[in-house]
């Protein structure tokens, strides 16, 4: 009688190892091919980060001068110390992902502050001279309400070409233009001691611009109104509260 022999090997070490499989054909050009709507995604994400400041900075210094009734400095301080938090919480988490030390992320959230208050300084104390029609109404500048400063310079910054026209005005300017005085016209000083209008020049400008910038003052809570008065161009206002 035979006897049948069976030999019993264990596993080798090697078997005993999870195989590595290679990475499917084509992954990194799968990869390839999204990254530019990856990037897109970026870009989208980047405008919008940037746009808010600005939104929340104009549009809530007009909303808490028209429903909280706060006055004209008042409602710009709550604005752009509100503005001053949000670049600060940009700051942190952008220090954080990046992963700053505890300095760096102090000088960040710091210089972030200070960049919010250096802009809304500048924004109502100056405009470049490329524009504003002429010395005179630069000199006007000053005299308007410091919301419509804010949001002139904001458009300005996107539209390099927008063009201030008119800013206050007396009556003795609608008598030499052959015009009678509108007393209840905002671009005379009202009772807070500011100019609530401003003109910007649309003639010569491509129509999608005007629209846009139209669009753009709407969107930040302030009146708009295209008419010809003395020439084409968009009227800008802020309402007074109540």
């Amino acid at each position: 009688m035979s006897t049948l022999r069976v030999e019993y090997h264990g596993p080798r070490r090697s078997e005993g190892r999870t195989a590595k499989h290679p990475s499917p054909k084509g992954s990194g050009g799968r990869r390839l091919r999204r990254l530019p709507l990856r990037l897109l995604r970026w870009a989208v994400l980047a405008v919008i980060l940037a746009i808010v400041p600005f939104f929340l900075l104009i549009r809530g210094g007009v909303f808490a001068y028209q429903q909280w009734g706060l006055g004209p400095w008042p409602s710009l301080a709550v604005s752009a110390g509100a503005t001053a938090l949000l670049l600060v919480l940009y700051a942190w988490a952008l220090g954080r992902r990046l992963g700053a030390g505890k300095g760096l992320k102090w000088l960040m959230t710091r210089g972030a502050a200070a960049l919010a208050v250096a802009y809304v300084a500048y924004s109502v104390v100056y405009v470049g001279s490329a524009n504003v029609k002429s010395e005179e109404v630069r000199a006007e500048y000053a005299a308007l309400h410091p919301l419509l400063r804010l949001a002139a310079s904001a458009v300005i910054l996107a539209d390099q070409g927008a063009v201030i026209t008119d800013a206050s005005r007396t009556p003795d300017f609608y008598r030499r233009m052959g015009l009678s005085p509108n007393e209840s016209s905002l671009h005379f000083t009202q009772d807070d001691g500011f100019v609530h209008a401003l003109d910007l020049r649309t003639v010569g400008r491509p129509e999608w611009r005007n629209r846009s910038v139209e669009l753009t003052f709407r969107t930040l809570g302030f009146n708009t109104l295209r008419h010809v008065g003395t020439a084409d161009h968009l009227h800008v206002s802020v309402r007074a509260p109540g």
